[in-house]
């Protein structure tokens, strides 16, 4: 996934074309001003299934040495399939449009521009064949601009100083200057350029500086940073809305699994309940049986059975204590004395 750091460090080419040879200065050459530049397609696949692209891709005319081609390449990392890609660009390039070709990398820290400046060739020592060496930007050559005039002067290199310098403990200097000398710029010329610093400075430290100094200094404060607080603002609402909804999820879901747990458990609790109820019934049938003996006796015996003993003996559901006035209906001589004893 791209990230806006490499967007950044690369598209701001695009937007100023002019700037790679303003840029070119601190790298140690002279690349003369273009009369006219061209974005061109970034895609150099060829008839093969592996798919190659470089990051921006410029012709850039100038008055007095003709057209080239600027290839500007975005690096956060050291990558060893790097310069072996590079090399393919620009002798791809080369061979496609017959102009000659430069390679700038863009990187935001000193290891990883050290590394990228590095001549590598393509053939053994004694026969380099082709050598890669593009041209690199970093926090070790961009300028520190620190002087609102100075950012002034040049609205889009003092961005990408911002950006170069990212990690870099000058970096709050250059977005006070850039943010500074942002507050008399047209909408149109400021508003892009603190779209781009805000991209290259990602997620580090200096990214909510550079969120304070444009809201406070900038009164278009909106387009990227505000749709960044917009998400953060849109993601903590989503967690809180998501919770709640969980919430009522949770209760529908248990009431359909409910449903259907009783739907499925039903024939089963159904057998398990009739199998206990047909034990309650046998019992119940066995007292009534019992009780019906005992009142039998009684009355064969021409004792007197009173309504209380009656009901006594027909509500008593324990078979032992009804089992225990049976024996004893047989010999009291009152219907009153089965309960004795027991």
């Amino acid at each position: 996934m791209v990230s806006p750091p490499h967007e950044a460090m690369h598209r701001i080419f695009q937007h100023d074309p002019g700037l790679f040879s303003r840029v070119s200065r601190f790298l140690g050459v002279d690349i003369p001003t273009p009369v006219k530049a061209t974005a061109l397609p970034t895609d150099l696949t060829e008839a093969n299934p592996v798919e190659r692209r470089v990051d921006t891709l410029l012709r850039l005319e100038t008055a007095d040495q003709g057209p080239y081609l600027l290839a500007v390449e975005a690096q956060g990392k050291k990558h060893p399939d790097k310069p072996a890609s590079w090399a393919y660009y620009t002798a791809y390039l080369w061979t496609k449009y017959r102009l000659p070709t430069a390679l700038l990398v863009v990187c935001q820290d000193h290891a990883t521009a050290k590394w990228a400046q590095q001549p590598v060739s393509c053939g053994p020592p004694q026969l380099p064949t082709l050598t890669v060496q593009p041209l690199v930007a970093g926090p070790h050559n961009m300028p520190v601009i620190t002087d609102p005039e100075e950012a002034r002067a040049d609205l889009v290199l003092a961005s990408l100083a911002a950006i170069t310098h990212a990690a870099e403990p000058d970096v709050d200097a250059i977005l006070k200057a850039l943010s500074t000398a942002l507050r008399d710029a047209p909408e149109d010329v400021a508003k892009p350029l603190v779209e781009f610093t805000a991209q290259g400075l990602a997620k580090r430290p200096a990214k909510n500086l550079w969120r304070n100094l444009v809201a406070v200094d900038l009164s278009f404060y909106k387009s990227y940073l505000a749709e960044e607080v917009r998400d953060e603002v849109r993601a903590a609402v989503r967690d809180e809305v998501r919770n709640e909804v969980r919430d009522e999820v949770r209760d529908e879901v248990r009431d359909e699994v409910r449903d259907e747990v009783r739907d499925e458990v039903r024939d089963e609790v159904r057998d398990e309940v009739r199998d206990e109820v047909r034990g309650e019934v046998r019992d119940e049938a066995r007292a009534e049986s019992r009780a019906e003996d005992i009142l039998l006796i009684l009355e064969q015996r021409g004792l007197g059975i009173s309504e209380d003993v009656r009901s006594r003996i027909t509500h008593c559901t324990d078979p032992e204590l009804l089992r225990h006035w049976l024996a004893r209906a047989v010999t009291v001589p009152k219907a009153e004395e089965v309960f004795e004893d027991a």
